[in-house]
């Protein structure tokens, strides 16, 4: 299939849309470069992404190099923008990671390159800025080695670092010819095939053969082998550039082709897509953007979405480039185009079959919940409405609008994020708003195993009787749930009620936040062949859970941010005592020259001002880069409450009546 699906990913700053913008201009898909910096690079469209010079949400482009077309997504690199990485990473056939010259492997590198290997990515890493000065390849390519995989394999070799380097010279000559042999390039004499030959062997018997004899591989069948493996992703290609002045970008638009795979689906196969991302039209409205992995979407067909269970009608179906789209009509195996019309899709929505699509990897959560303000209480509907719009979009926003406090909060990554909604708000939806002070997001987890129960039976007409056994389970597992009652007992259709409700249950805990790390086990359940309905089990399961919660109790855990800092050695004591104060915990520092590093865990409440601080410190000659880790315990006698939210089971008179207030309409 004359096909790619490609995104470029990589820690911010390192280059991403500037390769993008030199790409497009090369294969003649624009006529004139853009600059990040000016505004005016054509993937970053909206206005805050040509304001602040950054990208906020993923941006779809496609142009044709060789006679082959390529789907390109650029992607943000600002952790607070994770969740467009996430969503683009499941619908990609390979990737390009771009390494700076001058700042090596970062921490966001590390979660990047990470969720390419868990999804078995085939991935080009390119090591870009090559012409800045303290530009270092060999510096980053043992980086790349010791922290990322041992097998990268430059491809190329370049002249000159810093300002003297000028251009990158190719392995082969990738480009083909008629007989679709790939020609060596003869005039390429400084690249160490040994070292080529020696990487690629520990994945070949046949190569490690003649490389253990010392029997020479012929070049063009060593180019051929590399080029399977990249594609399986069992080693990954280096490549050198400097995308600000175009050099190296040709090199890497023919080893895209070369060296990362074509879709594998089939158009006469059964119809299988995902929605990976929403964006809204002024004249069509809703626009799904949708991989898809098998079959055939053309305009008027109806599809299935899968997920939600229900029947859309195709409107148009569209080529996005920055923004702007154009009509194609039809939607084929392999390919990635915005389907009009499905407007109840959302992201995630399987569409067909579920066979062929690839599973979602998270690269983070939020960790921070802030409460949004109307300006003017007669902003407060509106407010609603494009707040819930915003997070249709980014699922990860998880709006919570409390009704009957008038309350709305979403989650956040950071305050750059924060920034961007505020600017959203304005551009987008005419809006003013008001961020409060961030909060850490905190969760529960049992602290012991113990039975919850609940008999449901008054005031008739009602019966439901639940027994759950809640023990804790590992840190990091979520929410295991599984149900040993028969049937007889309790019919499946009450019993899937429950397991429906159990999830919702757990959203607030005793200290009021989402309870996680645990197994529920419905142990015993009783149905009333007269008396029941299965709205008993809506209003039962939570006061069940929460009485079995108030027999465990509750332990609080915080999130832990892994962190690294570079510093000068000569405030290194400083910036380890202020670690100790933050409950960190860091392994013996690294010096190397006149600067020191160290990594290790801290959590997030005691550092969220800790980047200012170090910046005083060293005078703004240190670097902190962090991810999420893990939740932990708190410390002994830390107790962090969040006020609840609507009545509280464990108040059972209390809590009865409020629920049969809200569902005596639909029972």
């Amino acid at each position: 299939m004359k096909l790619r699906n490609i995104g470029i990913v990589a820690h911010v700053d390192a280059g991403k849309t500037t390769t993008t913008e030199h790409m497009l201009y090369e294969s003649g898909r624009i006529r004139s470069l853009g600059r990040v910096d000016m505004g005016t690079a054509q993937t970053d469209w909206l206005d805050v992404e040509r304001e602040r010079g950054i990208s906020v949400r993923a941006a779809t482009t496609v142009f044709e190099w060789k006679g082959i077309k390529v789907n390109l997504i650029d992607t943000p690199g600002h952790v607070d923008f994770s969740s467009e990485v996430e969503r683009a990473l499941r619908v990609l056939d390979g990737a390009i990671l771009i390494v700076s010259a001058v700042e090596g492997v970062q921490a966001h590198t590390e979660t990047l390159w990470n969720a390419l290997q868990t999804l078995q990515i085939p991935t080009l890493i390119v090591i870009n800025k090559m012409d800045r000065t303290g530009a270092s390849a060999q510096r980053v390519l043992n980086e790349i080695h010791s922290v990322l995989t041992p097998d990268a394999i430059p491809v190329q070799s370049y002249s000159g670092e810093e300002e003297n380097f000028n251009k990158v010279n190719s392995l082969w000559d990738l480009p083909r010819t008629g007989n679709g042999k790939s020609q060596i390039n003869p005039s390429v004499e400084q690249v160490d095939y040994d070292s080529v030959l020696e990487r690629m062997a520990e994945h070949d018997e046949q190569l490690m053969k003649h490389y253990i004899e010392g029997e020479e591989v012929p070049r063009q069948e060593l180019y051929e082998r590399l080029c399977v493996m990249a594609r399986q992703a069992r080693v990954f290609p280096v490549l050198f550039a400097a995308a600000s002045k175009g050099i190296g970008i040709k090199e890497l638009m023919d080893a895209v082709l070369s060296f990362l795979p074509s879709p594998t689906g089939k158009e006469d196969d059964p119809l299988s897509g995902v929605v990976f991302k929403l964006e809204r039209d002024k004249v069509m409205g809703k626009v799904a953007l949708v991989r898809l992995y098998a079959g055939r979407i053309q305009n008027r067909d109806m599809v299935h979405n899968t997920t939600q269970e229900l029947d859309e009608k195709v409107t148009q179906i569209r080529v996005i480039h920055a923004g702007h789209y154009e009509d194609v009509g039809v939607l084929n195996a392999g390919d990635i185009a915005a389907v009009c019309g499905l407007s109840r899709v959302r992201i995630g929505d399987i569409i067909g079959s579920a066979a062929s699509v690839p599973p979602v990897h998270s690269l983070t959560v939020p960790l921070l919940t802030v409460q949004v303000h109307p300006v003017s209480d007669a902003e407060y509907p509106q407010l609603v409405a494009a707040l819930q719009e915003l997070a249709d979009e980014d699922p990860l926003l998880d709006l919570q609008w409390h009704q009957q406090e008038r309350e709305l909060h979403i989650k956040i990554m950071g305050p750059i994020q924060l920034e961007v909604l505020t600017h959203l708000l304005h551009s987008r939806f005419g809006l003013s708003a008001e961020f409060g002070s961030p909060s850490v997001i905190y969760k529960e987890t049992p602290s012991s195993a113990g039975l919850g129960y609940v008999a449901y039976t008054m005031p008739k007409p009602c019966w439901a009787i639940l027994r759950f056994h809640i023990e804790p389970a590992p840190r990091g597992s979520g929410l295991q749930y599984a149900s040993q009652v028969k049937p007889e007992d309790l019919l499946y259709s009450y019993q899937n009620e429950v397991a429906r409700r159990v999830p919702e249950a757990l959203m607030q805990g005793l200290l009021g936040w989402e309870v996680t790390d645990l197994r529920v086990t419905l142990v015993e359940g009783q149905h009333h062949v007269w008396h029941t309905h299965p709205l008993d089990f809506v209003l039962a399961t939570p006061m069940g859970i929460m009485d079995g919660l108030a027999q465990t109790k509750t332990t609080l855990l915080e999130p832990y941010l892994h962190f690294r800092i570079t510093a000068p050695e000569e405030v290194s004591g400083k910036i380890l005592n202020e670690l100790n104060l933050m409950r960190a915990v860091f392994d013996y520092p690294v010096i190397a020259g006149e600067r020191f590093t160290v990594e290790g865990l801290v959590p997030v409440a005691s550092s969220l001002q800790f980047p200012v601080k170090l910046s005083t410190l060293t005078g703004g000659r240190g670097t902190f880069t962090a991810r999420f880790d893990s939740y932990r315990e708190c410390p002994p006698g830390v107790e962090i409450a969040r006020t609840r939210r609507g009545v509280n089971p464990l108040d059972t008179s209390k809590y009865i009546l409020s629920m049969r207030s809200a569902l005596g309409s639909t029972r």
